[in-house]
């Protein structure tokens, strides 16, 4: 290698040190606000460590001049970074995934014989159990989703490991399906959903400005989810 080339190649590496330096801060207050939105089994050094890949990646590839600063583009980065680390932990048992894909067939079944929405009571009583252990079906298949309704870059995602409804969004019909079923929920559910996506609430703070407790909100929040997952179904084989 000659001796501007080695140069150059000397000062790429520390523009690139200097970028990740200046940023690392950002890698911490990404990590910590999506830890306060998943369960608390999440290691907040976890995230930050598999975030710190997604920033050097980006200081790697960033190009001056596209349109976007580095802080944005290294933001969608470093979260993708984040969320892909934790699509390979996938901490929740098969049993959960399993559960949750039989309470969005029952919400299926009965929303499609009665032609409105599938109570709490009527899907409980359609798998054979009682309420409370329902509630605690929906809560646990709650947990083990890692959803992110985002407007980066125009995209509608969820992530999530083998139940997710959301992962093949590609086209706009599906976006205006999704849009039109979240529309159509229970007015409650359709308030989580707004305050825990829009607003980026964590479960505690929506308990407090809905005045239930942070358990109730998981339920909400996972009965939503799986009265998604039914409406949608048709279209993973689209």
């Amino acid at each position: 290698m000659t001796g501007v080339g080695a140069y150059g190649k000397r000062a790429s590496a520390r523009g690139t040190d200097a970028l990740v330096m200046r940023h690392a801060e950002l890698v911490k207050r990404i990590a910590y606000h999506l830890a306060g939105r998943l369960p608390a089994s999440v290691e907040v050094d976890d995230l930050i460590q598999a975030g710190m890949l997604g920033l050097l990646e980006a200081a790697g590839n960033y190009a001056e001049g596209r349109g976007a600063s580095f802080e944005t583009y290294a933001g969608i980065r470093i979260r993708g970074a984040m969320l892909d680390g934790l699509r390979k932990l996938d901490w929740a048992p098969r049993s959960v995934h399993r559960k949750a894909r039989a309470v969005a067939k029952a919400i299926r079944e009965i929303e499609s014989e009665l032609g409105r929405e599938a109570r709490d009571a009527e899907v409980a009583d359609r798998m054979g159990m009682d309420l409370g252990e329902y509630h605690r079906i929906v809560e646990d298949s709650a947990g083990c989703q890692i959803a992110s309704l985002t407007t980066e870059e125009g995209e509608i995602t969820l992530t999530d490991s083998n139940s997710d409804p959301f992962r093949d969004v590609v086209d706009e019909d599906f976006r205006a399906a999704l849009t039109e079923a979240i529309a159509g929920l229970p007015e409650r559910e359709r308030l989580v959903m707004s305050l825990y996506y829009d607003d980026e609430l964590n479960l505690k703070e929506i308990g407090a400005t809905l005045r239930v407790s942070e358990s109730r909100v998981c339920q909400i929040h996972g009965q939503a989810l799986a009265r998604l997952q039914a409406r949608l179904a048709g279209w993973r084989n689209r």
